[in-house]
């Protein structure tokens, strides 16, 4: 599947393991979400 060859590839990327990839990589939409305001819809 898509998504597993992209975090195999983030978790290569990162040199992390792939569970510690997944929890990076939702640390750091977690922290963009904050960013954005954290709303589920955005106004166009």
């Amino acid at each position: 599947m898509k998504i597993t060859e992209d975090v195999r590839a983030y978790a290569a990327k990162m040199e992390l393991d792939e569970s510690a990839a997944l929890a990076a990589g939702m640390a750091e939409k977690a922290a963009e979400f904050k960013a954005r305001g954290g709303e589920v819809y955005n106004r166009a």
